[in-house]
């Protein structure tokens, strides 16, 4: 894949500014903060294919109130080194944070989902480039009145993604063992479909990180974490995005599963 540094920086501006900006008079602002903690683990069990495991611990004011738990589960297929396919399953719970919840009852929810994956890296002297495509099939928990305790239907939901990220070591031109890293991404989250409601923008996520690579192990990273969700509804005739600003901060394990010496 042949991307310029010109194309990159354009693609990333052009994504860091998708959040709507038309109709401002018609919709409503809200402000959250928000701290993410991730866990990432990768199993390689033969040549080609690995097993991908995955926790978000994303919480409100920081680190004191829920706003979501996010477990992800995953098969990778290596086409190339450069080029990673990823089908796979994820559970979330979402709770009613924020001055108006994301469920119209201020209930909290459970979202099943599938997902298939694609990701794509690029390499231009120092700088790594990585494009992930991503698409989902969502089974969103409703509540069909305030009484009840638990969801009682599932509508289904078709959300595309696409993220871009860049990164670059702090010494040498790899992200060797004991290598120091900078990185940023923006990823944009598209509904289409039946039942889209008011979002077919879904969100925007941008992350600006600081990394270490310990060995082909063990590697950390974290940094400052932007993310705008337009609610899939309307609230006093009026589109609701939440600007929920923060940290994030991830652990990322890789272990090599196969029998080397044959």
């Amino acid at each position: 894949m042949k991307v310029t540094l010109s194309h990159f920086v354009l693609m990333l501006v052009l994504y860091a500014g998708t959040s709507p900006q038309l109709h401002a008079q018609n919709r409503t602002k809200e402000k959250n903060a928000i701290g993410w903690y991730a866990f990432n683990s990768t199993f390689k069990v033969a040549e080609k294919i690995g097993i991908h495991t995955e926790y978000q611990w994303r919480r409100e004011d920081y680190i004191t109130n829920w706003q979501q738990g996010l477990l992800r589960l995953g098969i990778n297929y290596n086409f190339r080194p450069d080029v990673q396919l990823r089908v796979g399953y994820a559970w979330a719970e979402t709770y009613p944070y924020g001055e108006t919840p994301l469920n119209g009852m201020g209930k909290d929810f459970t979202e099943h989902r599938i997902f298939e994956m694609i990701t794509l890296q690029d390499k231009i002297g120092s700088v790594n480039l990585s494009h992930r495509f991503m698409l989902e099939q969502r089974w969103v928990g409703r509540y069909s009145n305030a009484g009840l305790q638990n969801e009682d239907e599932f509508p289904f939901l078709n959300r595309a993604r696409y993220m871009l990220r860049v990164q670059v070591p702090l010494k040498g031109t790899t992200v060797a063992d004991k290598t120091p890293y900078i990185a940023a991404y923006n990823e944009i989250f598209i509904g289409f479909g039946k039942n889209v409601g008011e979002n077919i923008f879904d969100q925007n996520r941008f992350g600006a990180l600081v990394g270490y690579k310990f060995n082909s192990n063990v590697q950390i990273e974290g940094g400052y974490l932007s993310q705008i969700v337009q609610l899939g509804r309307e609230v006093d005739n009026k589109n609701v995005f939440q600007y929920n600003n923060g940290f994030i901060a991830s652990l990322l394990l890789n272990f090599d599963l196969t029998n080397k010496e044959g």
